[in-house]
């Protein structure tokens, strides 16, 4: 069957198969081989172990575990189912103001029909019972029961057959005690020699260390003898370098204190206190004094050149008349 359109319509009035190209299916150049799974039937849980005839109870976890294989198969299978259709090249959607018809285009049509012919069978099978638990084995009995009666004193007389226990039982116990009595001599005979040696061992220790403490002492005595030496010999040595210093300074000072004083007071750090007052107060007011002097008398020498100058100036053009007027 194919999917045609309405208006494919021959020139004789006869409708005529017509469909679109598509593309053909990707699949692989060979066979796919069946990929055969292998595993043990001891472990599949098809397969009933035991007795075949007595009722299978499933516990809780493995109607779980059933449902929750059957519910994952179940979800496989739609994925497979999805994933093929989608891969399946539909037809393409009939255009606006059309649609598609089922149509048959085999050479020999056949009625189609959605109603299925049913007829109902019934059958019942004879009910199966659980087989009984199988009874406990008793072996048949065999051989005669026989009895007897033992009278008093025919296999055990106490009064003799208990004086060798009693023998037994006493001299153990005497044995016991001796040894015992033995074992605590031997054990106070043990404390007293460790007592013994306890004592020794705590004088010999107390010994030891009086003779380490002695050490001690004199180990102390004897550096601090040396350091106290140590101490001498380095005062000493100081006492000597500081008379060779002192000479020293003495023999060079001899000189050097005369130079040094002649040096200050050539450059002026040793002086007499009046004529220091001579040169520094009297000299300088001195000759401000004379400098004022000498500077009025030229004022006032220059004033009078002035006034000269002037009066010449203005005598000056009398005495030209006059020296230019002719004598009468």
């Amino acid at each position: 069957m194919s999917f045609v359109s309405r208006n494919q319509k021959g020139t004789n009035g006869t409708y005529t198969f017509s469909s679109r190209p598509r593309p053909v299916e990707n699949r692989s150049k060979y066979r796919e081989k069946a990929h055969s799974t292998y595993g043990n039937i001891m472990y599949d849980r098809r397969v009933i172990r035991g007795n075949t005839y007595a009722q299978r109870f499933l516990s809780t976890e493995d109607l779980a575990e059933m449902q929750r294989q059957q519910e994952l198969r179940r979800r496989a299978i739609a994925q497979k189912n999805k994933t093929k259709e989608q891969l399946r090249s539909s037809t393409p959607e009939a255009v606006q103001g059309r649609k598609h018809n089922v149509v048959q285009t085999e050479l020999y049509l056949e009625e189609l029909s959605y109603n299925i012919e049913l007829s109902h069978i019934e059958c019942q099978t004879d009910p199966l019972l659980d087989r009984p638990a199988t009874p406990l084995f008793i072996p048949a009995k065999s051989g005669k029961d026989v009895a007897t009666q033992i009278e008093d004193g025919e296999l055990f007389d106490f009064d003799r057959e208990v004086q060798p226990l009693l023998e037994v039982l006493i001299g153990k116990t005497i044995e016991q005690s001796l040894l015992e009595v033995m074992e605590e001599e031997e054990l106070a005979c043990l404390r007293a020699q460790q007592r013994a040696f306890q004592e020794l061992r705590n004088a010999e220790l107390a010994e030891v260390q009086r003779l380490q403490e002695q050490e001690r002492r004199h180990r102390e005595e004897k550096e601090r003898r040396i350091a106290q030496q140590r101490e001498a010999l380095r005062m000493e040595k100081e006492t000597v370098e500081k008379i060779a210093a002192r000479a020293y300074t003495q023999q060079y000072l001899a000189d050097l204190v005369p130079t040094v004083f002649q040096s200050l007071r050539i450059h002026g750090f040793f002086y007499d206190p009046v004529e220091k007052d001579i040169e520094t107060n009297f000299f300088p007011w001195l000759m401000a004094e004379v400098n004022s002097k000498l500077e009025k008398r030229n004022a006032a020498r220059q004033l009078l050149d002035t006034l000269i100058h002037d009066v010449a100036q203005k005598k000056l053009p009398l005495y030209t008349n006059l020296e230019t007027r002719p004598e009468k």
